[in-house]
């Protein structure tokens, strides 16, 4: 792409620069700009406190349809990646690949029991890790048999594996695309991340763009449904660069295209090589400008190609291409159950997490117990919360879902914020839902925070300025007597 042209898409995501100053000055943003995701998880995954089976399972019924969404955690790699976050085996053995796998099968048992059911009825399935497709083909079918079978899968919308392009290439990889195709796997979502080989070798991927390029064909020779992943905002990434990579992205014409800024605080069960590399080497990560930029540099480009944010950071050109296991969770906040190490089971009015070392998991599941030890039975404010941050955050509330996992009278919460929110031109109001608007969208992260409790800010109050969304200073505040109110 010539220098003009770059030029000119640089200039025009620039408005979104003042848009950020504005948003700090008024509290909202972190002085320092310093980034933390939003709405994924609320309380962020970190924060949850032990628990036992006993204590989180009391008084939990089946969702009325007694459907589930259902994750499966494969945490084997074959390298360790700098960016993730989350614990995994690196180039395990396959003897220890088969163990998993036994006490993976056992721990699905172990829950479907407690559920009272024989088998799980499905709304959709992601299959993540780790690198699920860090198995040889033969223990990639085994492990498909048991989990099918397991499952009600007659109503099905969609089966998601999340995978290492490596994974998908050569007489394995296709071997393993048509494995799950005949299980019924329909989408790929590829962790591509960059398309620049420099800055796949800085993130010590296994892959480079060749491999990634060439897995996304067969993914779509073999009729699959494909979203690809990138990272931005990470350290040798430029505006130049990172633009180069978009364009390539767009030329693949897959279905979906989705984008993350880096993520340099753990957001999971491990602390990922990039936050050591940055208390040592701070000024190889981007400025703030730069992510900013890069993040609106995508949006325009993906816009002009026809691909629209259907999910947050997440493009598409026809909406059925989004990931129904990230609706359903995020939207419709339907009940979703996870399998494995680190593996977590969002619920209605609940949430419970696995543990993250291999040696507890094992344990717990030979001793016939759910491998859990953290997790939190929400209370009618964190209710509320957890209902508004979600949708909010990844699509819309719709308040009557959002009535019906509260119990409570949605306008008769928040309304000073959402007020506030709306003025500034952050949300848009209507009789049924509440929704960002373009800005809000791009400030998502930020914007869900103000309805988070105090008790889960992940920054201090000393980053924010003094303002009217300042979250510490200006909190979403629910009146006791509104808890007491349908």
């Amino acid at each position: 792409m010539d220098k003009n042209k770059i030029d000119m898409i640089v200039e025009r995501a620039s408005v979104r620069l003042k848009d950020f100053k504005r948003f700090q000055e008024l509290g909202m943003i972190p002085q320092s700009g310093e980034f933390f995701p939003g709405g994924v998880h609320y309380p962020p995954i970190t924060m949850y406190p032990p628990t036992t089976e006993k204590e989180i399972l009391e008084a939990y019924t089946l969702p009325p349809d007694g459907k589930f969404d259902v994750y499966v955690h494969i945490p084997f790699c074959i390298r360790h990646c700098t960016f993730c976050h989350y614990p995994s085996l690196y180039k395990a053995p396959d003897a220890e690949k088969d163990r998993y796998l036994d006490h993976l099968e056992k721990e699905m048992d172990i829950v479907m029991q407690r559920l009272g059911v024989d088998r799980i009825k499905v709304h959709s399935i992601l299959i993540g890790g780790g690198t699920p497709t860090d198995l040889t083909p033969g223990q990639l079918k085994r492990f498909l048999q048991f989990f099918c079978s397991r499952l009600d899968m007659s109503e099905v919308e969609q089966f998601n594996y999340d995978v290492d392009p490596s994974t998908l290439v050569g007489t394995d990889g296709i071997e393993r695309l048509k494995i799950m195709r005949d299980f019924g796997v329909d989408r790929q979502t590829i962790g591509i991340q960059s398309l620049n080989d420099k800055i796949l070798k800085k993130m010590n991927r296994s892959h480079n763009s060749a491999v990634a390029l060439e897995s996304i064909e067969n993914c779509l020779n073999l009729g699959y449904q494909v979203n690809i992943e990138f990272i931005f905002g990470y350290p040798g990434q430029t505006l130049e660069n990172w633009i180069e990579v978009v364009d390539r992205a767009i030329e693949t014409d897959v279905h979906e295209i989705q984008f993350y800024r880096l993520k340099i605080d753990p957001y999971g069960d491990q602390t990922g090589t990039i936050t050591s590399v940055r208390k040592r080497k701070p000024e190889i990560i981007p400025a703030v400008k730069e992510a900013i930029l890069m993040k609106q540099i995508s949006i325009d480009m993906l816009a002009d190609a026809g691909y629209k944010e259907n999910l947050r950071r997440v493009f598409t050109k026809k909406k059925k291409y989004i990931s129904r296991y990230a609706y359903n969770q995020c939207c419709n906040l339907y009940d979703e159950i996870g399998f494995g190490l680190s593996a977590f089971s969002s619920l209605r009015d609940r949430f419970i997490i696995n543990t993250q070392f291999f040696d507890e998991y094992y344990k717990a599941v030979e001793s016939w117990k759910m491998p859990m030890n953290r997790g939190l039975v929400r209370s009618k404010e964190e209710q509320m919360r957890w209902a508004t941050v979600l949708p909010l955050k990844n699509f819309s509330i719709r308040k009557r879902i959002w009535e019906e996992r509260t119990g409570l009278s949605f306008d008769k919460c928040f309304p000073n914020k959402f007020k506030v929110l709306e003025d500034l031109g952050l949300v848009n109001i209507s009789d049924k839902k509440i929704e960002l608007t373009q800005t809000g969208a791009f400030f998502a992260d930020e914007v869900v925070m103000q309805f988070e409790s105090s008790d889960y800010l992940a920054l201090p109050e000393s980053d924010y300025a003094d303002g009217p969304l300042n979250p510490w200073t200006n909190p979403a505040i629910i009146e006791p007597d509104v808890l007491s109110r349908k």
